[in-house]
């Protein structure tokens, strides 16, 4: 079965101004078809995210008006906005809301669902989205509205901008992208504000600057505008991305390009040269699509990187959709952004070595932040750290622990030479008999495959190397489901599933996403519990166990895996007067002492 979401790359998609205005066409003529007397654009299925999509699609009509001047559009334009400021603009409470911070304001908001009382916790994004929308609106009015309907355009702006930033708490979700998207709400309409203006500019700075941007959470050596609790989510972060290059683009700003660049760079080192990627603490593998299209594009062109290889869903690809395919006009300012905004896709990888990413040609790993692999792509497949003992990692397992937590500081060498690219990991480790060993993991590739060899003071027992969990593979312009791959050991190799069953135990042949078996052993329910800490709990899964290298030092135990082909491998380790000596039919590559600074020397030859 194929994975819901991971789809084509978005770098894929046509961006050219042909492209965008038949993409304009297509939303056109279903809006003149579904178009209301009343002046509604809502798809007739819509019932939640609602409060702003009749006003994004005007929004969408008002820009193609602009670039094509098509007759139909002003009346359809003026008709939609007159039903959004008659039927979707609230001012009293909504019954239950519980982020007020002012009782009967009277300031206008959007609603989520539109019956009263009913999940009025979405209502902050929702007004945040319909300003969004009406800002669009406002900068696209140019022969569309009077003077007039401007200023009532503008001053419903002003009361949506005060619920959000004084009725209320700000960023109650605790999501970076809808706060950011909010400030990217006050600098655009502060430019249409004519006495309030210069307040709000300064006000929506501040909250980037206090409420935002104090409030970064560490991830990977980056910090990173926190994502509903957590540090980053694969859905909502390059959407936050997206925002921080729409507030860079209309305010100039260097904050919001140098907090871009940042969230960019992490993006380009956790994403899977096939553009895979899962976690967040929200959505462990769903992918936005043209949410994500600005950011990517914008920032990918800023740090020289191909982020556009991230892999969207496709059914998204333009804009929002109900299941019938029609267009749905929530995210539009999105889609207007992107059409506005000029860079193009930089489609060649960075070649800047990265802490916690070994890349080249078809191969990959992302390191988590203890710089254990949180994904090893080879050979078209993927692989997420197995599970054993609510242990989660890639390393050394003796007596059921696993040693792939470090005990002080992991030290790093990239290396290259021909057409191999190295990365040694050092880890202090300690286990259940409080000894510190070191755990030295060296990863070599040609593009093709990837080599891991993995060392450790002896141990006792039986040991074997916890070498991943087979999960996923490259099918097309999809991603399909999988319970193999191609991998070779110079050890004994096995390929264990979990005894028992249950939503702690994670069999890979059956059919569960990650997603799903997160989202079951999350606390709270799906759509608001948190996946990653719900996947925590996990107690075992399938899993690929390698044994140790034969003849391998006496004082060591050594795991030598291939990712990407199975053909048989065959590993020499050995000490000699230069450091550990790891031999394959590739290359040969020496594990020297450490420096004077205590970091690791690593030498490769390719062979």
């Amino acid at each position: 079965m194929h994975l819901l979401h991971q789809r084509g790359p978005l770098h894929d998609l046509p961006d050219t101004p042909e492209a965008y205005d038949a993409v304009l066409a297509d939303v056109v003529e279903q809006a003149l078809r579904r178009i209301t007397p009343e002046g509604n654009l809502e798809h007739p299925d819509c019932d939640d995210d609602i409060g702003d999509t009749s006003l994004g699609i005007t929004s969408l009509l008002a820009l193609a008006w602009q670039r094509g001047k098509d007759p139909r559009l002003p009346e359809a334009v003026r008709r939609s906005l007159a039903f959004h400021l008659r039927e979707r603009v609230y001012t009293d409470d909504n019954p239950g809301y519980p982020n007020l911070r002012l009782r009967d304001s009277r300031l206008p908001y959007a609603r989520y669902v539109l019956e009263p009382g009913a999940h009025p916790i979405g209502d902050w994004p929702s007004t945040v989205w319909a300003l969004l929308q009406l800002v669009d609106v406002l900068e696209l009015a140019d022969g569309l509205l009077d003077d007039e309907q401007r200023r009532e355009l503008a001053l419903l702006g002003h009361g949506y901008w005060r619920w959000l930033t004084e009725a209320t708490f700000f960023n109650p979700q605790e999501a970076g992208n809808q706060a950011i998207g909010c400030v990217v709400g006050g600098l655009m309409l502060a430019r249409h504000l004519p006495q309030e203006g210069a307040a709000v500019r300064a006000r929506a700075l501040r909250l980037y600057t206090d409420e935002i941007r104090a409030h970064r959470v560490r991830d990977r050596g980056a910090l990173l505008p926190p994502e509903h609790g957590g540090a980053y989510d694969n859905n909502y972060g390059p959407i936050s991305l997206s925002f921080l290059a729409q507030a860079h683009r209309v305010s100039g700003e260097e904050v919001f390009a140098e907090d871009g660049d940042t969230l960019a760079r992490y993006i380009d080192a956790r994403l899977t040269g096939g553009g895979f990627d899962n976690g967040g603490p929200r959505y462990s593998e769903q992918h936005s699509a043209f949410e994500s299209v600005l950011g990517l594009r914008y920032f990918g062109q800023r740090i020289g990187a191909d982020l556009g290889r991230y892999r969207g869903d496709s059914r998204w690809a333009r804009y929002a959709v109900k299941p019938d395919g029609g267009v749905d006009g929530h995210f539009a300012w999105m889609l207007v952004w992107q059409i506005q905004d000029d860079s193009r896709w930089q489609r060649t990888p960075s070649t800047a070595p990265k802490r916690h990413q070994l890349r080249s040609g078809t191969v990959s790993v992302a390191f988590d932040d203890r710089m254990t692999p949180a994904i090893v792509e080879a050979g078209g497949a993927y692989c997420l750290p197995a599970a054993v003992g609510r242990q989660h990692g890639f390393g050394p397992v003796t007596d059921g622990f696993l040693l792939c937590r470090p005990m002080g500081e992991v030290r790093v060498r990239d290396l290259s030479a021909g057409n191999l690219t190295a990365k040694l990991v050092t880890k202090p480790v300690v286990g259940r008999d409080h000894v510190l060993r070191y755990v030295r993991s060296l990863y070599v590739t040609d593009g093709a495959t990837l080599w891991a060899t993995v060392a450790v003071e002896r141990l006792d027992g039986t040991p074997y190397l916890l070498a991943g969990l087979p999960y996923a593979e490259d099918d097309g312009d999809r991603v399909r489901r999988t319970s193999q791959v191609a991998v070779a050991s110079a050890g004994p190799l096995r390929l264990t599933h979990p005894d028992g069953q249950g939503p702690d135990r994670f069999d890979a042949r059956g059919e569960l996403t990650q997603e799903q078996a997160a989202f079951a052993l999350a606390a709270d329910p799906r759509g608001y519990g948190n996946p990653d800490e719900g996947w925590s709990h996990l107690v075992a899964s399938t899993a690929l166990e390698a044994g140790p290298v034969p003849d391998g030092p006496d004082d060591l135990h050594v795991f030598a895996v291939r990712y990407g082909a199975s053909e048989p491998l065959t590993v020499r380790v050995e000490r000699t007067p230069e450091g550990l000596t790891v031999r394959t039919a590739r290359f040969t590559a020496v594990l020297g002492p450490d420096d004077a600074h205590g970091e690791p020397e690593l030498t490769l030859l390719p062979t």
